[in-house]
């Protein structure tokens, strides 16, 4: 009866995981699920541009102010000796995105100071790839630069982060203050 009972409190956790592991977004879908935070923008429509450049472990400016319904144009640089993201999203976007990363540096796609980016374009099942491709996020090698257009919406707590394992509890991330 106890081993009965323990398969099936097993077999309910995997479903119940399984199910957070679906519903959690996907590269490709924008990691926006949550129309609060914003959508992409259009260049043109930038009311301004914000240089952010990445070091390692730290942004600069680590905090950025904006108004809601504000479209700016991100120059992201990275600077430091390793990969890394900007990403814009709630802390539990970036919780969830977190998982994603840690694939990406367990099947050899992030490999310190690169980016395998054939690697990328592996099949995950359901039509589902590594490739960075989000709207809200640009993932890059050390020396490379990106542009991120973002129009923000309502949502007041947002952060700008570093997803790659390690990266945002070593305190790689800031905040976007929505006004």
């Amino acid at each position: 009866m106890k081993k009965h009972r323990l398969v099936s409190v097993i077999a309910s956790l995997t479903l119940s995981l399984s199910g957070v592991v679906l519903a959690a977004p996907g590269h490709g879908d924008g990691h926006h699920a949550d129309s609060t935070i914003g959508q992409p923008g259009e260049a043109a429509e930038a009311s301004r541009t914000v240089e952010v450049v990445m070091y390692d472990n730290y942004y600069d400016p680590e905090e950025i102010n904006v108004d809601e319904g504000e479209t700016v144009r991100f120059v992201v640089k990275n600077e430091g000796m390793l990969v890394h993201e900007f990403n814009i999203g709630t802390a539990a976007m970036h919780a969830a995105h977190q998982d994603e990363m840690m694939m990406m540096v367990e099947h050899g796609v992030i490999q310190g100071d690169s980016i395998n980016r054939e690697m990328m374009k592996m099949d995950m099942g359901n039509g589902q790839t590594m490739e960075h491709d989000d709207p809200n996020s640009v993932l890059l090698e050390p020396g490379e630069s990106a542009e991120v257009v973002w129009t923000f919406g309502e949502n007041a707590d947002l952060e700008f982060a570093c997803n790659v394992p390690g990266h945002y509890d070593a305190g790689m991330m800031g905040q976007i203050e929505v006004q």
